[in-house]
């Protein structure tokens, strides 16, 4: 991709450059604030558009637990905002200029398009279930608007839904609206050492099954770690680390680590900071069924070299793993299917990322369907086309 890039000012400019290029049928990459340009296939288009520049806070009512931003508004301002009410986003949502060697700042936007959420997830849902509204331009270069600041009942096609995760191919984004929570007064990390992948995962499962609100749970099998994280206020999260150390006695002693240790060590879980080096492996990333995860990896291990880290409760399985014989796709995704699950093609050479799938392949139905919706609302395929499957 060479050519102009494209930053507007406000969301006049952007209805003015989206028409012109939809006159001209120019497609053309769509960008927040740059940190995930490496991800998905490289997209062909000699235009390159990114929403820095529509940034700022239009809307927070901390009563009514809302707050919307521009797409482009820094996740850290959005935080910053959010944490002087003693509030905050519930997903948690990831930074990963570490895993993918990029600079710039990940934008609300961006966050909302890849349905992006950290180790909070667990407790808090995606993204998209906090997402309640969205502003964007179509194809056609006119504004659609979506959703409110409450969450409401939806019937027919969830225009707001449908944006969390469709990585900007439905649109451009101006604006989007989250609901959020309330931080919490304290926060407990326990850790439980020397325990396989599979005794983990039986560990995690049943503290994220048992009634006392685990809001992570993540293993590092390298370190031989497995770490519980307990939020709320502060005598709830006492009493329920000391019941959620009795009930997980079978797997060994829960250990409460240091609260600084543990402030450092949930941001480096949620980028996958373990697996970021070396830069030379890629990097998958599996949403699995957390009961058969332990058993997917193992099947991959038999066939290849794999570093793995477990998030939400097994559930998501970041694996690192060499290049050669096309970074193991057929076998990754072999075994991530057999598990319940799929694989995403997170970090590789961008020639890699064209050659492989970088999304689980669709089933036809599927396709179909999505590719009506794209033509609804991009009818001339200008916005990132082919970013996450060929075609499309």
């Amino acid at each position: 991709m060479t050519g102009a890039i494209l930053s507007p000012a406000n969301e006049a400019e952007l209805v003015g450059i989206i028409r012109d290029l939809a006159h001209a049928k120019a497609p053309l990459r769509i960008s927040g604030g740059g940190t995930r340009m490496k991800f998905g296939r490289p997209v062909q288009a000699a235009t390159s558009l990114s929403t820095r520049n529509l940034t700022g806070i239009t809307l927070y009512e901390p009563a009514e637990m809302v707050i919307g931003a521009r797409a482009g508004t820094p996740i850290a301002e959005i935080e910053a905002a959010l944490s002087e009410k003693g509030q905050m986003l519930a997903f948690e949502p990831p930074d990963w200029r570490m895993l993918l060697a990029s600079s710039g700042e990940p934008t609300i936007g961006a966050v909302a398009a890849g349905n992006l959420s950290g180790s909070r997830r667990l407790w808090g849902g995606a993204a998209r279930d906090s997402l309640i509204g969205v502003t964007f331009v179509n194809g056609a270069g006119e504004i659609i608007r979506s959703g409110g600041r409450v969450m409401k009942n939806v019937t027919g096609l969830d225009i707001v839904k449908l944006q969390a995760g469709a990585w900007g191919t439905l649109g451009v984004l101006s604006e989007v609206i989250f609901k959020v929570v309330p931080q919490p007064e304290a926060s407990a990390t326990l850790m439980l050492e020397g325990l396989d992948d599979h005794a983990a995962i039986q560990a995690m499962i049943a503290a994220v099954t048992s009634p006392f609100e685990i809001t992570g749970a993540a293993h590092d099998p390298e370190a031989g770690k497995t770490w519980l994280r307990i939020e709320g206020l502060s005598f709830s999260v006492d009493y329920r680390a000391d019941a959620l150390a009795q009930r997980l006695a079978p797997f060994g002693a829960l250990r409460r680590i240091d609260p600084q240790e543990s402030a450092k060590l949930w941001p480096r879980i949620r980028d996958a900071a373990p697996l970021a080096e070396p830069r030379d492996q890629v990097l998958w990333r599996l949403s699995l069924k957390p009961s058969e995860a332990a058993k997917a990896i193992e099947a991959i291990r038999a066939e290849r070299a794999a570093r793995v880290l477990y998030d939400w409760g097994g559930s998501l399985v970041w694996l690192a793993t060499p290049i050669p014989e096309n970074a193991g796709a057929a076998t990754i995704r072999r075994a991530a299917k057999a598990a319940g699950g799929h694989a995403t093609l997170t970090r590789a050479p961008e020639a890699m990322r064209m050659q492989i799938p970088v999304f689980e392949p669709e089933a036809a139905p599927l396709a179909a369907l999505g590719k009506r919706i794209k033509g609804a609302i991009d009818p001339a395929g200008l916005f990132n086309p082919s970013l996450m499957h060929p075609g499309a």
